[in-house]
C-alpha cells in the first residue's frame, strides 16, 4: 500500500476533546482485542489536521458489519442503531462519563450507483486503500490507525488541506458518477471550508451535473442544507451556479441563475444574484432563515414591470415567492414544518423593513408579530440580513429600523407575550353563554374581542368585560 507514514498523528489524536478521546480508547482496545483494525477517517481527521475539534467520528474497519456489531456489543453499557448495515455502516453508542456519544463505523468498501438505481452497490472488502480511493475528494481520503497514530494518505490530501484545495479523488468523472450527490459534496465543502475547487475536478462537476438527477429528493435537500448553513455560502451557491448545479437541484431558481449569467459584471437595477448571495451569507446560520433568504427574491425576475418613466417594479414578488419557496421545498421533500415556514418568511419579508420607530404604535407591531406568529424571530434576523445597499448611510439607517424593530418586540414581550393576544372567549364559551349553535357570529365576536386586546383596550383575561361586550354585539344583531 503507497501512504505516507507521518509520525505526528498520536498528537492529531491528543486534539479530540476528553470525551472523544476516552471512545476513541475504548473502540481502540475493542478492536485490537478482536484482531481486527479500526481506523478514524475523512472528515474528523480532515477537522484536526485543520486544528478543528470534529463534531463527529467516524471510523473504517476490515471487520465485516456483523464482526463490527459483535466488537461493539462487548463493550458494557454500548448500544446499537440502525443507520445502513446493508451498506456497511453501524451507528454505535458509546458510554462515555455520563453520557454516551453516537459514532459510525464502516466496513472497507467500494460502491457504485447504477444508472437509474437510487440505492448504492456496495461490496466489502479488507484493503484500506482501497477503500480510501473511493471516497470523494483528497482531503477526504486521509486515515489514523487509532491503535498506532499512523496517518494514512495515500493522495496527498495533507497537501491539499495545506493549499485549501478540494480535488477529487483520482479519476474525478468517475468518482462523480459513482455517486452524482458528490458533486453536491464538493459544493458544500466550499461552504464548509471556504476551500477553491481544482481545475479538472471543477471540469468534471460541469461534465456530470445533469447525473444529480439520478439522486433522491431527499438526499438532495439534506445537502443543500448543509451548504446554506456553512461559513461560506456565498462561495457555496456561486460554485452551484458556475457548474449548472443550482438549477439541476433547484430548477424553481432558473429564472434567477440565467439573470445572473445573462449579463455577469454588468449592473442592473439591482444584481438579484449578488444580492441574494449577500443576503445568505448576513443571515444567521439557522437553516430556515438561509432558506428564505435565498428564495425571498427568487420571484422578482417573474414579476419584473417597467412603469411609464422607466422605474422598475416587482410588484407581488413576495406572494409569488412564497408559493415559488413552497413548490421548491416540496418538490425537494422538505418537511412541512419547512415548507411552511420558509413560505411564511418569504410572504412577510418586507414588512419589518418598512417599520418607522415614530409612527408604527404598539398594536401595529403586536398585529405583525401575530401574523408572523412561530416566524416572528426567523423574519427579524431575516430583515437585519436584507440589508445589502452600495451607500454605508442606508445601510445604517436600514440597520437601526431593523433593531428599532426588534427592542420594540422585547418591549411588548416583556409586557405580555404576544402570542397569548387572543380573546378572552373562546366558541365554546360563547356558544354556552348564548345558548347558540356555531356560526359565523362566533368569528365576528372574537375577532373583535381579539382587536380590543390588541389595542390594548382589553386585557386578554377579562373575561367579564369580554362578556359584556359580547353581549352587546348580539343584541345589536
Amino acid at each position: 500500500m503507497s501512504h505516507r507514514s507521518i509520525a505526528n498523528g498520536k498528537q492529531l489524536l491528543i486534539q479530540l476533546s476528553p470525551d472523544q478521546g476516552a471512545l476513541v480508547n475504548q473502540l481502540s482496545l475493542a478492536f485490537a482485542a478482536a484482531g481486527k483494525d479500526l481506523f478514524l477517517v475523512g472528515g474528523p481527521v480532515r477537522d484536526l489536521l485543520l486544528g478543528q475539534e470534529p463534531t463527529d467520528l467516524d471510523f473504517t474497519t476490515n471487520a465485516l458489519p456483523s464482526e463490527t456489531r459483535a466488537i461493539a456489543e462487548g463493550i458494557p453499557g454500548t448500544s446499537i442503531f440502525d443507520i445502513g448495515e446493508q451498506f456497511g455502516t453501524i451507528g454505535v453508542v458509546v458510554p462515555v462519563g455520563d453520557h454516551a456519544i453516537p459514532v459510525e463505523i464502516t466496513t472497507y468498501r467500494s460502491e457504485q450507483y447504477l444508472r437509474g438505481d437510487r440505492h448504492p452497490d456496495v461490496q466489502f472488502g479488507d484493503r484500506l486503500d482501497v477503500d480510501l480511493s473511493r471516497r470523494d475528494v483528497t482531503v477526504n481520503a486521509i486515515a489514523i490507525n487509532v491503535a498506532t497514530g499512523e496517518i494514512i494518505d495515500p493522495f496527498y490530501g495533507r497537501a491539499d488541506i495545506e493549499i485549501a484545495t478540494l480535488r477529487a479523488v483520482g479519476n474525478a468523472d468517475d468518482r462523480f458518477a459513482e455517486d452524482p450527490l458528490r458533486l453536491l459534496r464538493v459544493a458544500r465543502f466550499v461552504s464548509q471550508l471556504g476551500f477553491t475547487i481544482e481545475g479538472e475536478t471543477f471540469a468534471a462537476m460541469i461534465r456530470q451535473a445533469p447525473q444529480l438527477e439520478h439522486i433522491s429528493k431527499e438526499r438532495i435537500y439534506a445537502e443543500l442544507t448543509k451548504l446554506l448553513v456553512g461559513s461560506y455560502p456565498a462561495e457555496g451557491l456561486q460554485v452551484l451556479l458556475d457548474t449548472g448545479l443550482l438549477t439541476e437541484a433547484m430548477p424553481e431558481l432558473r429564472p434567477l441563475a440565467d439573470e445572473a449569467l445573462s449579463s455577469p459584471g454588468i449592473h442592473r437595477e439591482k444584481d438579484l444574484w449578488e444580492h441574494t448571495k449577500r443576503v445568505v451569507a448576513q443571515s444567521v446560520p439557522r437553516a430556515t432563515v438561509r432558506w428564505a433568504a435565498l428564495l425571498h427574491d427568487a420571484a422578482k425576475p417573474l414579476t419584473r414591470s417597467v412603469d411609464d418613466r422607466g422605474e422598475v417594479h416587482f410588484y407581488g414578488h413576495e406572494l409569488a415567492g412564497a408559493r415559488l419557496a413552497g413548490r421548491l421545498l416540496r418538490n425537494l421533500k422538505a418537511d412541512k414544518r419547512t415548507e411552511k415556514h420558509v413560505s411564511r418568511l418569504v410572504e412577510l419579508h418586507q414588512r419589518p423593513g418598512v417599520y418607522d420607530a415614530a409612527t408604527w404604535t404598539d398594536s401595529a407591531v403586536r398585529r405583525l408579530a401575530l401574523e408572523a406568529g412561530d416566524t416572528l424571530t426567523d423574519l427579524v434576523d431575516l430583515a437585519a440580513a436584507d440589508v445589502t445597499s452600495g451607500k454605508a448611510h442606508k445601510q445604517r439607517i436600514a440597520r437601526e429600523r431593523v433593531e428599532q424593530l426588534r427592542a420594540h418586540i422585547a418591549r411588548l414581550e416583556a409586557e405580555q407575550a404576544l402570542d397569548e393576544l387572543q380573546s378572552p372567549l373562546d366558541g365554546t364559551a360563547l356558544m354556552q353563554m348564548f345558548d347558540r349553535p356555531p356560526g359565523r357570529w362566533i368569528a365576528e365576536i372574537k375577532d373583535h374581542l381579539r382587536e380590543l386586546v390588541i389595542d390594548g383596550e382589553l386585557a386578554s383575561d377579562d373575561v367579564d368585560t369580554a362578556r359584556a361586550i359580547a353581549t352587546r354585539m348580539i343584541d345589536r344583531q
